[in-house]
């Protein structure tokens, strides 16, 4: 599956991936040590609280685990880049300035120790971030590390559910698929499943993977998708692909007759399974619990009603566990707000209308489209889902995308010995005529 994904283009031909049009190969490509480090920062991210396991972890261990993660990441990311040459990133620069809120808030520790703690991890991961934006230059590289580490990871799921099928699914979530080797919920998992599933089939329509590689990575991510019953990611999967591969639609051919024969397919599959697509939509659930989007609705009320002083709303109170009241947001934006305050909100903001703009001011090209995959998916995912405030996958995928939406990087100085001019042998003084002899011309 590796080497499917690293090679693009015609067998045999020079691997430009990571370039756009125009632009010449980097001589030095990036080293397989920003690869692991990028994979470090997946582990990180994965979080510690889940579903319980076949083998019970105690969710301190999970945690050193983790913050190990993170830990070393910064330090390969560090080794990789002693110099400290780092590119300019408005997407980094607004996660620094978002640093400031989640400090002040968390200094007052009405989140408890926990917050400073959560604010030291942020620090480390934008600092991370920066040091491994030295790499970033519009290219797939990047793309190839978050699909591969994710695959990896959706095939530890399926290895729980192929050994221990009843902790996979169990009752408590209704039956929907969880970690049962890490504990990780359905919603991570359809994530994860839809995002590298979107950037398998962009790297398809722009011939930069083979077929087959892809449906090693495709089908089992859709499985594992529908076993989910994650409606978010199921929504960011398809409308982010839609706006995707719109962008590519003036310009490859592959597009169009992807995008016709989606349509297609999906008209045949509204028509024909409208009943059993609506079953799995509602979970089960009646329309009532569907209509307050499963209790959800009350929590954010409650939130937005809760007295404040203009500190509180202006900075919010500190980085928690993304709950109120006990019970979890489950809104990017509100949690951004009850954490960070107004400041945060506006800063979180700005980051995606900073993608975005970018994005459509960019040339139609493979890279473009797959920013605004990753963009739409976290917008449409950050009403029901939280992370776009601290470390997590979400800010990956940002990051994932401004790496994309970064300029071409200048072509290394060509390091190949040339061929030495052909010159006529210089003859000695005695042998050059009197009147050619340039230094005794008056």
């Amino acid at each position: 599956m590796g080497e499917n994904l690293r090679h693009g283009g015609q067998p045999g031909a020079p691997d430009t991936v990571g370039t756009q049009p125009g632009a010449e190969p980097r001589p030095a490509g990036t080293p397989k040590i920003v690869g692991i480090a990028w994979g470090l920062l997946v582990l990180n991210t994965l979080g510690s609280a889940g579903a319980n396991t076949i083998v019970p972890l105690p969710r301190s261990l999970i945690q050193i685990f983790t913050m190990g993660a993170l830990a070393a990441a910064f330090a390969l990311a560090l080794a990789a880049n002693l110099r400290l040459r780092i590119r300019a990133s408005a997407y980094v620069f607004l996660l620094t300035l978002l640093l400031v809120p989640s400090v002040i808030s968390s200094a007052n520790l009405e989140s408890g120790f926990g917050a400073l703690f959560r604010c030291a991890r942020l620090t480390l991961f934008v600092t991370t971030l920066w040091l491994l934006s030295r790499w970033w230059d519009g290219g797939l590289t990047f793309v190839r590390h978050h699909i591969r580490m994710y695959f990896a990871v959706l095939g530890s799921v399926a290895a729980g559910l192929a050994v221990s099928p009843g902790a996979a699914m169990p009752e408590l979530y209704g039956g929907r698929l969880v970690g049962a080797l890490w504990p990780l919920t359905p919603p991570q998992i359809g994530q994860y499943a839809a995002v590298i599933t979107g950037l398998t089939v962009l790297l398809v329509l722009g011939r930069r993977t083979v077929r087959t590689g892809a449906a090693v990575v495709i089908v089992p991510a859709l499985v594992l998708l529908a076993l989910t019953h994650t409606r978010t990611a199921t929504l960011g999967l398809l409308i982010g692909l839609v706006l995707a591969i719109g962008s590519l639609i003036m310009t490859s051919a592959a597009a169009r007759r992807f995008f016709t024969w989606a349509v297609l397919c999906a008209t045949v599959a509204v028509v024909g399974f409208a009943s059993a697509l609506q079953a799995w939509f509602l979970r089960g659930q009646s329309k009532e619990t569907f209509s307050n989007l499963t209790g959800r609705a009350k929590v954010w009320d409650a939130l937005l009603a809760e007295p404040r002083s203009t500190t509180e709303k202006l900075f919010g109170m500190g980085l928690g566990d993304k709950s109120f009241g006990g019970l979890p947001i489950d809104n990017s934006w509100l949690a951004v707000y009850q954490e960070q305050g107004l400041i945060g909100v506006a800063l979180v903001a700005a980051i995606i209308i900073v993608l975005g703009g970018v994005a459509l001011l960019r040339p139609p090209s493979l890279q473009r489209a797959c920013a605004i995959f990753l963009t739409s998916y976290c917008v449409i995912a950050s009403y029901t889902e939280v992370g776009l405030g601290d470390a997590s996958p979400y800010l990956l995928h940002l990051a994932l995308a401004a790496s994309l939406l970064a300029a071409p990087a200048a072509a290394a100085p060509d390091s190949t010995p040339q061929a030495p001019r052909l010159s006529t042998p210089e003859l000695p003084r005695h042998h050059i005529p009197r009147w050619a002899r340039t230094s005794e011309v008056t």
